[in-house]
């Protein structure tokens, strides 16, 4: 015998809109479970004599509301095994059900079978208690996770699960960073129950001033005329999602696995393939690139949205205020003369924002050592203290050169790393004055050094010898061979470029 769990929908509240349906499964002889007893049609369930269990107690045992119901949906399924119950929820099932959702999505691999009975939903009882068509793009949003949730001030918007005073307290918040405070809001509480129903307009910021919240009360926004599309949404909802599943409880066991100091590896070796990326001016590259960096950044995200610690929303919040205050000549009536006053006026403002001892003191001291001289050399010219142009940091590289050479005369191992540190910061300021990064610049050099030396080895196999039984004279000439190999390359490719010869790559991943 087929296993079958038959999900039925209450309604609203008034049993007048509970329908034929629903009520002639209610009254078979099948196990009943509500999953709430608080609601207005159960009185009315008693006096007709239906017998049900109320599921309430599942609230008590669980955490978080997504436990709760994923139990009550894993209690469902084993009842299922043993008989064919029914599930009655209030308003329509498949509007603002989680439990019912999780049993539709968890069913099939069980082998139950779920049959749904359609009733009117609470979003019908206040369409209609407040003479509204359902407007197209009509939101409807979970008060108790309205921070996660996705905001349309443009559109009108149904919040759900507005249970008492402190959850309006929290609504009222989160809708202040999208709608004006004057911004009307109407309460409406049990939605078509006769003696029960109440509707109140009031402005969003005196939201919480009133005094009865239930399990029955919704609110609805009319369309904030002018408003764009809110701040709070970003562009990054299908990422998030996926890397919340991949988070969740049956999601990938190495993603589960994963902390922020974890993910510092990856976080760093993506960074890099970025820039390598960049090196090659590889655009199909970088762009696959930059999504396994963004990757990272949404993963550390939903790391910290699960401790309530901040989301991907808070993030894209955060460094978009920061760049609307960090370059007042765009958005502010400042003026500047060029890029060099533009980074003056960046480190000013941040030092109001922080109150830094020091401008040195926020160049992070984990980078690669070539990138923090450059940066803290960068920071110091802000305020003045550099050479006018590259000559005079070139003389101080001659400078530190004879340095070395006399350390190196003495003998002295000490000093002869202090000397060889100061040779290598001063050639990072050479590269800083003449618009070269440093470290790209080794970067590029230790890459010619890996393709250079790969011909020597090439050409040691073709005479079936090994590489360290040739005279030094040899490697030298070999190189010598694989440097002009390399610039004769280059111009071609530079030809091609100039000619319009590269193009996109292929559905099969290579070039035309």
């Amino acid at each position: 015998m087929e296993a079958v769990i038959t999900v039925v929908g209450l309604g609203p509240g008034n049993p007048g809109h509970l329908p034929v349906a629903a009520w002639e499964v209610l009254q078979g002889k099948r196990p009943v479970y509500l999953r709430t007893e608080h609601h207005p049609v159960v009185p009315w369930l008693k006096e007709k004599g239906v017998a049900f269990r109320a599921l309430d107690s599942f609230y008590e045992q669980g955490r978080t509301f997504e436990e709760v119901y994923r139990r009550m949906a894993s209690f469902l399924l084993e009842e299922a095994e043993k008989s064919s119950p029914v599930f009655a929820v209030p308003g329509h099932p498949l509007v603002a059900e989680e439990a019912v959702r999780l049993l539709l999505e968890e069913a099939p691999r069980r082998g139950v079978k779920v049959e749904v009975v359609p009733a009117m939903s609470f979003v019908d009882a206040v369409c209609a208690a407040l003479g509204l068509g359902v407007s197209p793009g009509m939101v409807l949003v979970d008060g108790l996770s309205l921070s996660e949730e996705v905001l349309f001030p443009q559109l009108a918007s149904i919040v759900y699960q507005v249970y008492n005073r402190l959850v309006a307290s929290d609504v009222k918040l989160a809708l202040l960073e999208c709608y004006p405070p004057d911004h009307p809001v109407t309460v409406v509480r049990a939605a078509g129950v006769p003696g029960e129903e109440r509707i109140e307009e009031c402005p969003l910021c005196e939201l919480d001033h009133l005094d009865w919240f239930d399990h029955l009360t919704s609110l609805y926004l009319p369309p904030c005329r002018g408003a764009a599309r809110t701040a709070c949404r970003y562009p990054l909802d299908p990422l998030v999602e996926v890397m919340a599943r991949l988070r969740g409880a049956n999601g990938c066991p190495w993603d589960r696995e994963q902390t922020h100091r974890s993910l510092r590896p990856f976080l760093i070796e993506e960074a890099y393939e970025v820039c390598e990326a960049i090196e090659q001016e590889d655009m199909y590259k970088l762009c696959e690139e930059l999504g396994d960096l963004l990757l990272q950044v949404v993963f550390h995200c939903q790391l910290a949205r699960e401790k309530g610690f901040f989301d991907a929303n808070t993030v894209v919040k955060g460094i978009t205020a920061k760049m609307l205050r960090r370059h007042p000549h765009v958005f502010g009536e400042e003026t500047v003369r060029d890029s060099r006053e533009v980074l003056v006026r960046w480190e000013e403002i941040k030092a109001r924002e922080k109150g830094e001892p020091s401008r040195l003191e926020e160049v992070p001291r984990h980078l690669p050592a070539l990138m923090q001289a450059r940066e803290v050399q960068a920071r110091a010219a802000r305020v003045g203290f550099d050479w006018p142009d590259y000559r005079g940091a070139l003389e101080k590289v001659g400078e530190e050169l004879e340095e070395v050479r006399r350390a190196l005369a003495g003998g002295r191992s000490g000093d002869v790393e202090k000397e060889l540190g100061d040779l290598l910061f001063a050639a990072v300021n050479l590269c800083r004055l003449v618009g070269v990064e440093a470290e790209v610049a080794l970067l590029g050099a230790v890459g010619r050094f890996r393709r250079r030396f790969r011909y020597l080895e090439e050409q040691a196999g073709r005479a079936g010898r090994d590489l360290a039984s040739f005279p030094l004279e040899q490697l030298d000439a070999w190189w010598e061979e694989s440097k002009k190999m390399e610039e004769k390359e280059g111009n071609a490719v530079k030809i091609a470029n100039s000619m319009g010869k590269m193009s996109k790559p292929s559905e099969g991943g290579t070039y035309e």
